[in-house]
């Protein structure tokens, strides 16, 4: 089936119910087109900190991304500015993992999830990347997600899966990311 007609398919179905570009992966966003949710962009100023910044979506040539860009400072018990978008379904059975295609300023970046067992605001699963200044397809498999507190389970489960975000964190730094392309695999 060509992408075009899965990812209509996925949309009319519901993201949980048919993967949008193969068997082997299901997309969430590649920004394009509406999310089925809406990113929202946060920093440490919820808590004091000082981190600036913005995520927006933009076109290059043939391409959506969207591209997040920021100081992010540890200054005020503060460090990170993020993406995020609240799942509305959980991610499906089989999952393995999270895919993501995108490009950056050769930092470190993170990728959290946030599940039904995170309750606590600072609580979630974390696995970091290092960007690349060309698009690079990053795979980061749920076992390699560590998770921010002893009292949360040692890896998250696909099926309690309540958020994903694109995070700069936890050092003095400018951020500058681009997300071609995210979802699960």
């Amino acid at each position: 089936m060509p992408p075009m007609i899965a990812l209509c398919l996925a949309a009319l179905l519901g993201f949980g119910s048919t993967p949008a570009l193969g068997q082997d992966r299901m997309l969430l966003d590649d920004f394009a087109a509406p999310a089925q949710g809406d990113w929202r962009f946060i920093s440490d100023t919820v808590m004091g900190g000082i981190s600036q910044g913005e995520a927006r979506i933009l076109r290059e040539g043939t391409a959506t991304f969207a591209r997040m860009t920021g100081q992010v400072s540890t200054a005020n018990n503060g460090g990170f500015i993020q993406m995020r978008l609240d799942l509305p379904n959980a991610a499906p059975v089989g999952t393995e993992g999270v895919r993501l295609v995108m490009r950056g300023n050769n930092a470190r970046y993170y990728i959290h999830l946030r599940t039904a067992g995170t309750v606590l605001p600072w609580q979630y699963y974390q696995a970091g990347f290092d960007s690349r200044q060309n698009w690079t397809e990053i795979r980061l498999p749920l076992s390699s997600f560590q998770p921010s507190s002893a009292v949360l389970r040692r890896v998250p489960q696909a099926g309690s899966l309540r958020s994903i975000a694109v995070v700069a964190f936890g050092r003095d730094h400018q951020a500058a990311i681009d997300i071609l392309e995210i979802g699960f695999y």
